[in-house]
């Protein structure tokens, strides 16, 4: 995510969330699962009724997910510093049509912390094992922030298992990414080599530093902070996320190295009216043949929280059947 470094007042709030994307990001079957109890730390934010926790083991790592529903499979990827709990408010709409499996991140969460392998394609490839190990040999995949750049090699690179995707809320890795570097100070922190950032935000510092960058959204109050304080509050955990960013020069080489498989499938690129607006699809666009650009009105960075009823809405209309025509004009891109 990303986070502006300057406070606004009211009457500078347009210009303030122009700069806050950039200042945000950068921020059926069951098979091979292993159903456990709710973990505790995800417990103290509330459980969903009608979703199970399990995990399953694959190369490096054993992700945890969250899974309920029926219908289609759809796999939710959360962002940094999240976990599968930022997308807590939307699931139980998107489970009345779809299997939604929401994973945390190698790292984040409850998943294991792997050793190495934070580049985005190995990630994606791990992400995937998990997918065929639950007995999903095709899926529709829905990312914000980080999960959006994992979502991408995924569909990339087994494009005839990825029927749909959405991306939500950063540029690409080596085609606008990059760019924001400069802008916010967040980035330039988590990038920088170990063990910089780790000696200058100790336990004590979690939720003064995400706190700041959660203050970047619109609606803050409507973030569950204290959870994802509590997810980061481990100096392992906080390393992870941090080798997501030292991975991002690699997953630009990486992304411009494959460029030229580019995607077919159906892809929705929302960015935030409060943050990167029409940039996702701009992005996006130079990689895939069709990318359909959505901005989600009245939300900042983190729009399954901000804006939980926009975004809802449009991915009925993505991941559901075709011919269903848009409620508004603000959706018809959203249109299958």
């Amino acid at each position: 995510m990303i986070r502006r470094d300057r406070p606004l007042r009211r009457a500078g709030r347009v210009l303030y969330a122009a700069l806050a994307a950039v200042v945000l990001l950068l921020t059926g079957s069951a098979a091979g699962a292993d159903p456990v109890a709710a973990p505790a730390d995800q417990a103290s934010s509330g459980n969903l009724p009608g979703f199970s926790h399990g995990t399953v083991a694959v190369q490096g790592t054993t992700l945890h997910y969250v899974r309920g529903g029926s219908g289609p499979p759809l796999v939710l990827l959360h962002g940094w510093p999240q976990t599968w709990w930022e997308w807590a408010k939307v699931m139980p709409s998107l489970a009345e049509h779809h299997t939604v499996i929401a994973f945390d991140l190698p790292g984040a969460g409850e998943s294991s912390i792997p050793a190495g392998g934070y580049d985005k394609a190995t990630t994606a490839k791990r992400i995937r094992e998990g997918v065929r190990k639950l007995g999903y040999t095709q899926v529709s995949l829905l990312g914000h922030d980080t999960g959006a750049l994992v979502a991408y090699p995924y569909a990339r690179d087994f494009p005839a298992e990825v029927v749909r995707m959405a991306v939500l809320e950063t540029p690409l890795s080596g085609f606008g990414l990059e760019d924001m570097n400069g802008i916010s100070f967040h980035l330039g922190l988590n990038q920088t080599a170990a063990p910089v950032p780790e000696k200058l935000i100790d336990n004590d510092d979690v939720s003064t530093y995400l706190g700041w960058l959660f203050s970047g959204a619109r609606y803050p109050e409507r973030i569950d902070q204290a959870a994802f304080f509590q997810a980061y509050a481990s100096p392992a955990r906080r390393t992870a996320g941090y080798e997501y960013y030292r991975a991002f020069a690699a997953d630009a080489t990486n992304n411009q190295a494959n460029a030229h498989l580019r995607l077919q499938m159906p892809v929705l690129a929302m960015g935030a009216e409060g943050a990167f607006g029409p940039l996702v699809a701009t992005s996006f666009s130079q990689v895939g043949d069709d990318v359909r650009g959505v901005v989600a009105p009245d939300s900042g960075h983190w729009i399954a929280e901000e804006n939980t009823a926009f975004l809802s809405a449009c991915a009925k209309l993505f991941f559901g059947p075709a011919g269903v025509p848009a409620p508004s004009a603000a959706l018809a891109n959203c249109v299958a």
